[in-house]
């Protein structure tokens, strides 16, 4: 019995020594209640503002305390003790506010607040000591939850004793009820030590202006990192009603790694870093905020009123305890000439959809219709990017009609940007080119006689130099790597080739020739080959009779493949029919393919093969035959020509990668696309387009940069008239009419009033021309009365009528006070925005050429004999 009655005793002191190390839930709210002051009954639904879950976690309740602001840009601070003295650590956030009451809240860390009152506004200060920024929270986000094992330290000896929220009330009009706000935060804390700490860096911009009515106005933030490894993990954005996009940068080395980029005007949250980022000592962080001031009439400065604006890029990172640091700031701009070099996506808006734009930030004013120009993109204008005048069209004055070429079947740009045209010579791929097993029947020819391979000056379309030749008999795809070692397909010969700038001879072969086949050492009509340039991987669609990408080693060693046939019904993720074209994005590792009888892009993961997403639109029609990426974040393609029956015209697009929302179409001009078969964008964004029918090249330029271009001498004015015309012309052919009636009525309009005229000027001239008619044959009446002699004659008249529209453009204390902070900072700062450029020019086919290949079918193709390219 004294046995038991000692185990017993024991038991009891182990259980008491394991509740003192985790106290109790009723000791840490005793404590809580003890300190807190008095809450309006309306603020909780329970008065247990803290909740235990377990032995070691609990949560936290922080609200505003029933408040009812007076005035609109109102900031209300109040502060909460941490509940327990030892160490903890927040791991989770869930916000209780709704954008239609609050602009934005800030949730800090400090030891000591501005004051012990309820509540009190922040102009007061936020705490008296240094303090950091743990959450922020606007426009409607959802919960924040760190990743496992990391978490905000407080608590202890160096953690925050005190949280404190700040609200910013933006519009009042809401509270005309009278009735009091609790919005407020509940965290989710731990006494378990966690590895890894996390942190917040925030970057703002202090000195932007942003002019009245200007389209387009950057605000850039860039610090030198100098502190111990941080790794990334998610992001958050925010500016007002005039922020376009927000976009965070790691730049390493003249690397640009992308952070993360988000629209301002969609849910504020905290973001999750697609692919997790480090930073290094000496790196340097960078962000460019976006602002438009259409719409505004007075110049727009940094402050925290609803009539200011924001820029900030909020990082949450984590470092390893032992260098943990828990806030940094960065509001300079250390290398302002960096941005010149800044991805081209940090310009390009991301659509939002008009549920998500009317009410900005809970300003109700803001739905005002001066200012929807600003806010609102409609259905025909979320696809625009931020210059909105970009246009591409094809260069008039690039001399690439000279060219005599064979059937283009690839391009590609080198390491000096120079155009490198794979063409067919004398060769053409028709339908008696294969057997029914894909076995090439014209080896009799030989293989092609020409330099099959031709290196061209991108701006006059000069030969450099030319090689290729008797190597191929029906080339298709290639490539260029970062060595400038070309990588190309040949459909008949069944094999892929490495080729030397200057190499007669190929330095590798894959495939054997003339033999087509499925397994790893055999193609079948290989398409074409993209090499990424950080580990010389090599990946090659195949092709017309496999459905699969292979990846090689440098040397040419089987890695793996991935990939099948569609079936009959809707193709699933990494089904193909026809992998036609290959782009690379080395920033993001991710190959895109150009499945070109799916009418889609499919993007993978280079390390697996994994499918990340698929990017499809109707205006594709039923083929989409090349894809090209341009470093910046712009992606290019052309489709084919519309089956019997279909609407769909034959263009180029150019697309918002992040997106895949379509920015662009184009045409050419002087001749129509027949089948354009491959496409090569350079990162000034200059495209080429080569035609395996018209068997030619054309090169496009951005209409900005033609414009200027053309008036420079006497005597083009008239000249650039008449190209707007044809340019009017095109891209009303090629643009469908906007959903927007106004625009539609307006439009119309326009084009009225233009055909008036002319009508006008064309009946005058017909009325007038009789008359002239009629006074001459009675003078010559009289004249042949009066003459001895006679004469015969024959009058002529000819007139020609032509009308000029003009062009149409549808695109178009201590502690931080964020309300305070911006009020000594009304600098003037703005960069421009650099617009893209592009150019592009024909070449003439004979019309009497009456070969037929199998890239010319129009009609669909029985489903065992797809047509070929």
């Amino acid at each position: 019995m004294a046995g038991l009655v000692n185990n017993l005793l024991i038991l009891i002191l182990v259980l008491q020594n394991i509740c003192s190390g985790f106290r109790s839930s009723l000791s840490v709210f005793k404590r809580y209640k003890d300190a807190t002051r008095s809450l309006s009954s309306e603020c909780f639904g329970s008065t247990r503002p803290v909740i235990s879950f377990g032995l070691s976690d609990f949560a936290l309740d922080i609200r505003m305390p029933g408040v009812t602001p007076k005035q609109s840009d109102t900031y209300l601070c109040m502060s909460v003790p941490l509940p327990v003295d030892d160490e903890a650590y927040v791991v989770d956030f869930k916000p209780h506010a709704s954008m239609d009451t609050v602009h934005h809240m800030l949730l800090f860390g400090c030891n000591e607040p501005s004051s012990n009152e309820n509540y009190w506004d922040c102009d007061e200060g936020i705490c008296k000591d240094k303090s950091n920024i743990l959450y922020a929270w606007a426009r409607n986000a959802p919960p924040t939850r760190l990743p496992k094992g990391v978490g905000f330290r407080v608590g202890g000896e160096t953690g925050s004793k005190f949280f404190v929220l700040q609200v910013h009330y933006g519009d009042i009009s809401a509270f005309r009820d009278k009735h009091k706000d609790c919005s407020g935060v509940t965290l989710h804390l731990t006494h378990q030590k966690q590895p890894l700490i996390a942190g917040m860096y925030l970057m703002m911009s202090v000195n932007t202006v942003i002019p009245p009515g200007e389209k387009v106005v950057d605000a850039d933030i860039a610090c030198h990192y100098k502190r111990f490894p941080m790794h990334l993990f998610a992001y958050r954005v925010h500016t007002h009603r005039l922020g376009k996009v927000v976009s965070g940068y790691r730049v390493r080395n003249g690397q640009w790694t992308l952070i993360g980029r988000q629209s301002p005007q969609v849910p504020q949250a905290f973001y999750p870093v697609e692919h997790p980022v480090d930073v290094s000592y000496d790196d340097i962080l960078a962000a460019r905020c976006v602002f438009s001031g259409e719409g505004r009439t007075t110049e727009t400065h940094i402050g925290g009123t609803a009539n200011d604006e924001m820029c900030n890029f909020y990082i949450m990172y984590y470092m390893e305890a032992k260098h943990a640091v828990s806030y940094t700031t960065c509001t300079q701009n250390a290398n302002p000439e960096m941005f010149r070099n800044i991805p081209q996506e940090a310009n390009i808006p991301i659509p939002v959809k008009p549920d998500m734009l009317k009410m900005a930030h809970g300003h109700h004013e803001e739905t005002k219709d001066t200012d929807k120009s600003s806010l609102q993109l409609s259905k025909g204008e979320e696809e625009e990017i931020l210059d909105q005048n970009f246009h591409i069209e094809e260069a008039m004055e690039w001399p690439g009609l000279d060219l005599k070429l064979g059937q283009v079947s690839g391009l590609a740009l080198d390491p000096e940007n120079n155009l490198v045209v794979f063409h067919r010579g004398d060769h053409v791929w028709d339908e008696n080119s294969f057997d029914s097993k894909f076995v090439y029947q014209q080896r009799g020819l030989g293989p092609i006689e020409q330099n099959t391979i031709l290196v061209l000056n991108p701006s006059n379309a000069k030969l450099l130099r030319s090689t290729g030749k008797n190597l191929f008999y029906l080339p298709h795809g290639l490539s260029i790597d970062k060595d400038g070692n070309y990588w190309v397909t040949d459909v008949a010969l069944h094999q892929v080739f490495k080729l030397g700038a200057d190499a007669k001879e190929p330095l590798l072969i894959l495939g054997v020739a003339l033999q087509p086949g499925s397994d790893n050492s055999h193609f079948c009509q290989p398409t074409d080959v993209a090499v990424d340039p950080v580990t010389g991987s090599v990946y090659i669609s195949d092709g017309y009779c496999n459905s699969r990408i292979i990846q090689f080693s440098p040397n040419g060693l089987y890695i793996m493949q991935w990939g099948e046939e569609s079936s009959s019904g809707k193709a699933g993720p990494g089904q193909f029919r026809i992998p036609h074209s290959l782009a690379l994005i080395p920033e993001l590792s991710q190959l895109c393919v150009a499945d070109r009888e799916n009418g889609r892009i499919q993007c993978f993961r280079l390390e697996t093969g994994e499918f990340v997403r698929e990017i499809k639109h109707r205006s594709f029609g039923r083929e989409l035959f090349a894809v090209s990426y341009a470093p910046g974040g712009l992606l290019f393609a052309v489709n084919g020509m519309p089956y019997p029956g279909e609407s769909e015209p034959v263009q180029g697009f150019v697309m918002n990668f992040s997106t895949g929302e379509i920015i662009d179409t184009f045409i050419p001009l002087r001749k129509s696309f027949e089948m354009p078969h491959d496409i090569v964008a350079s990162e000034d964004k200059t495209v080429f387009v080569g035609d395996v029918h018209a068997r030619t090249v054309w090169k496009f330029a951005s209409t900005e940069k033609m414009e200027h271009r053309s008036v420079k001498k006497a005597g083009i004015e008239v000249q650039e008239i008449k190209a707007s015309e044809t340019v009017v012309e095109a891209r009303l052919k090629n643009n469908p009419e906007p959903t927007d009636p106004l625009k539609k009525q307006e439009k119309q309009h326009l084009v009225r009033q233009a055909s008036t005229g002319v009508s006008f000027v064309l009946i005058t001239t017909l009325l007038i021309i009789p008359v002239v008619v009629l006074l001459a044959i009675l003078v010559f009446i009289r004249w042949r009365k009066t003459a001895v002699y006679g004469a015969d004659g024959e009058h002529k008249l000819d007139s020609n009528s032509g009308r000029i529209l003009g062009r149409l453009r549808g695109k178009g204390g201590g502690g931080l006070n964020l309300g305070n902070f911006f009020a000594s900072h009304k600098g003037y700062s703005r960069k421009g925005f650099d617009r893209l450029s592009t150019e592009g020019s024909d070449q003439e086919k004979d019309e009497d050429d009456g070969t037929d290949s199998e890239e010319e079918y129009s009609a669909p193709p029985p489903p065992q004999a797809l047509s070929s390219s």
